[in-house]
């Protein structure tokens, strides 16, 4: 893949504008460490929204499952994604599994880089409903590896319990309760556990769930990566693809979101060829000193 090149239009232009100012000051002294939680990023949530009550994906051995209540249904898209960095983000600055989401909407919407905007394809009913689909559903992973007989399983609802006191009709009001969310003990667990950091500069750039959804998995990855390595485009489909029929049409998708990912992260050298997409040893994009 080429490294980063100067895209077309406003949107192009934009990105450059936020690699520049990534390179020139690091995230921590920018006020822009965030993280994500490592086992969320091996597998990943809806792209659009599913047609059914549970998704099913699978990285090699491990598969992951997400259940919806069926009065509010699955989670998709970005909006969940930004808000599962913002959930690992506070739960490992504050350790605890109750977070306070913030007096107003509004306030809470710009931690996210989201503005406010009403009607019925407005940002705030989109982020609400999405809010909803995230803490009232139950996730569970699976290891089943065939050729030694070995076999876990770990389930559990994402939150334990959930307020939104907020008026969507008025964001910039501050409401006389808190609105929180307090994670249930194994999804806190699983989200301290050697979390990934991340640029939120980076995340509130990216506009795709699928951009996203690499920018997390390349920045983990990298942070461990010594030698050279090759996973063929099937298995990349599985793990990331599951809305794609075809593996060409994942290949072309990914290829097109890499290229953004790169504009923001052009240390990152990956190759493609027609099997296989290689992961070539990079710095990662948050240096191992500003963890924690």
């Amino acid at each position: 893949m080429p490294e980063r090149s100067a895209s077309q239009g406003s949107a192009g232009r934009r990105l450059l504008e936020e690699s520049l100012a990534i390179e020139a000051e690091d995230a921590r002294s920018a006020g822009a460490l965030g993280f994500m939680a490592r086992v969320l990023i091996q597998v990943g949530l809806p792209h659009r929204e599913p047609s059914g009550n549970s998704f099913l994906r699978r990285n090699g051995d491990l598969s992951f499952c997400i259940t919806a209540h069926p009065d509010v249904g699955l989670p998709y898209g970005r909006y969940p994604r930004l808000l599962l960095i913002w959930i690992t983000s506070e739960a490992v600055r504050t350790k605890s599994p109750l977070l306070q989401l913030g007096p107003t909407l509004s306030g809470f919407m710009a931690a996210l880089g989201l503005i406010p905007t009403g009607g019925r394809w407005g940002t705030i009913g989109h982020l609400r409903d999405q809010m909803k689909r995230l803490f009232s559903s139950t996730i569970a992973y699976t290891y089943d590896a065939a050729a030694s007989g070995e076999w876990h399983d770990t389930g559990f609802r994402l939150a334990q319990e959930t307020h939104l006191w907020w008026q969507p009709s008025n964001p910039g009001q501050v409401a006389a309760w808190r609105s929180s969310v307090e994670l249930s003990p194994a999804f806190f667990e699983s989200v301290v556990d050697r979390p990934v950091p991340v640029d939120l500069r980076a995340v509130k750039a990216l506009r795709s769930p699928m951009a996203l959804d690499i920018y997390s998995w390349l920045t983990y990855r990298m942070s461990y990566l010594r030698k050279p390595t090759r996973i063929p485009w099937e298995a990349l489909g599985f793990q990331f693809g599951a809305d794609y029929g075809r593996t060409r049409d994942f290949k072309e998708a990914f290829l097109r979101h890499a290229r953004t990912v790169v504009t923001l992260y052009p240390a990152a050298r990956l190759e493609a060829d027609t099997r296989s997409l290689i992961l070539k040893p990079s710095r990662a994009h948050v240096a191992k000193t500003t963890r924690g």
